[in-house]
């Protein structure tokens, strides 16, 4: 079996996040994977489909759903890192069964990333599990990060003049703290408000969930003020919704005068 994988980048699930080489991609595929993951998560699955409608409608792309395996829940470290390797492993194995079951002659297969497929994102990883099982040519479609997005809705740049940035997940905020690296540290994959293990003091936060769709949250200001308004927040949503995918910056120095938004929480309205 020869299989050309394209892995999309699709931003932060608002349809027009895909680039245009995104819906060209999209579009010259003969498969589109979508996974499920659980009645819980339905609203993430609704989200990839309404891209799909939105871009793949008469084109006679077709579409195939698998069930995503779960992750083991795992404390210590050495043990997480084995609980993923595991769980890429199972993704892998579901992948060449869909693709044997959907596209057993082969062909071109497309996947949907949330954000980009280059930055916290294991899509490639479990590509080369897969290339162990057939014959295959990855490409990657680069989309808007989660990182973009957040900064532009929050007209903030993403550094400071001559400084570094650390971008890491909430698992190493909380283990390991502020990094001693830079003074602007970006979190994403953080499902605990990571950022309230921190002491506040100095620190500003912008922070953002759906962004850029109808239900966008917002808010901006420093961590002492708005980080248990934040948390809150992102508990109201996530259970309104059923699913939340946010991400925050956090700077160390104090927020210039002439920063664009206001501190405070900032909520669209839900169409």
């Amino acid at each position: 079996m020869r299989v050309e994988l394209t892995l999309i980048g699709m931003g932060t699930g608002c349809p027009d996040h895909l680039t245009r080489q995104g819906v060209v991609a999209l579009q010259e595929a003969d498969l589109v994977l979508l996974p499920r993951k659980g009645e819980e998560k339905a609203a993430l699955a609704a989200v990839r489909q309404q891209i799909c409608e939105q871009w793949l409608s008469g084109t006679g792309v077709r579409l195939a759903w698998f069930d995503m395996p779960e992750r083991q829940p795992a404390q210590a470290l050495a043990d997480y890192c084995l609980a993923v390797q595991r769980w890429h492993d199972a993704i892998a194995d579901v992948w060449h069964t869909s693709l044997r079951q959907h596209l057993p002659t082969g062909g071109r297969v497309a996947m949907l990333v949330w954000g980009d497929p280059s930055l916290y994102d294991s899509s490639l990883r479990i590509a080369q599990r897969l290339a162990q099982q057939v014959t295959l040519r990855t490409r990657v479609v680069p989309g808007i990060t989660a990182l973009q997005a957040l900064t532009a809705a929050h007209a903030v740049a993403l550094n400071e003049i001559h400084a570094p940035i650390f971008i890491t997940t909430g698992r190493w905020l909380r283990d390991h703290g502020w990094p001693r690296q830079a003074d602007t540290v970006a979190v994403m994959l953080d499902g605990q408000a990571s950022f309230l293990t921190l002491p506040p003091d100095g620190i500003t936060i912008w922070w953002g969930a759906y962004l850029g769709m109808p239900q966008e949250l917002l808010a901006h200001g420093p961590l002492a003020d708005v980080g248990s308004v934040i948390a809150a927040q992102r508990r109201r949503a996530r259970a309104q919704h059923g699913w939340i995918m946010d991400t925050y910056l956090l700077r160390r120095a104090p927020a210039h005068s002439h920063d664009a938004h206001p501190a405070g929480l900032q909520e669209a309205t839900w169409n």
